[in-house]
């Protein structure tokens, strides 16, 4: 599957596992798995066909680790960045010092007033590097970077999440929390 087959793979599930399973029939189970066998003939279903083999490649080859399959390989899920109801069954982590949060320049004044918002996902998304952070801003423009002081958060009594995919998740992140990157805690 080349690059663009890939990438497009990639955005229909996202698409279906994330946001709107309902449109192809599907029913998240807890943690937000879905039985492959069901997505591939949901997707056959929807003028989408999917083989076992593409989706194996979607899984292994996407940039962002967007899915994962259970020990079994017999199920799927989106590893977090869902906007529907769904328990991913994440267990509360110790953060590391420091993370980062990438945004467009757009959005910073309102962020330096309001904190991170998770808005319409269940999560505010948080990266453990600079250059994860730098590409999830640069999506929509001239990228500005955050840097979370989750030491003091954690102090606070926020919780922490670690998706499969290595994507740090809380729910709010408060301005007083936040630095701009170029900014020493």
């Amino acid at each position: 599957m080349n690059d663009e087959q890939l990438v497009k793979v990639s955005k229909y599930l996202s698409k279906h596992l994330r946001h709107q399973p309902e449109r192809l029939g599907l029913t998240l189970q807890p943690g937000g798995w879905v039985e492959v066998s069901e997505l591939l003939a949901a997707c056959a279903r929807n003028r989408f066909p999917i083989s076992r083999d593409q989706l194996d490649a979607v899984v292994a080859q996407n940039d962002k680790q967007r899915f994962g399959f259970d020990e079994s390989g017999e199920r799927i899920r989106a590893n977090q960045g869902h906007s529907v109801e769904v328990d991913l069954a994440l267990v509360p982590q110790t953060p590391p010092e420091t993370l980062y949060h990438g945004t467009s320049a757009g959005s910073v004044e309102a962020i330096r007033r309001e904190g991170l918002l998770k808005l319409r996902r269940h999560h505010v998304h948080l990266s453990a590097d600079r250059e994860t952070a730098r590409r999830v801003g640069a999506r929509h423009g001239k990228p500005h970077l955050f840097v979370v002081d989750t030491q003091a958060m954690h102090a606070a009594g926020h919780l922490f999440y670690c998706s499969d995919n290595g994507v740090w998740l809380t729910d709010h992140v408060p301005a007083p929390f936040l630095l701009d990157a170029e900014t020493k805690l």
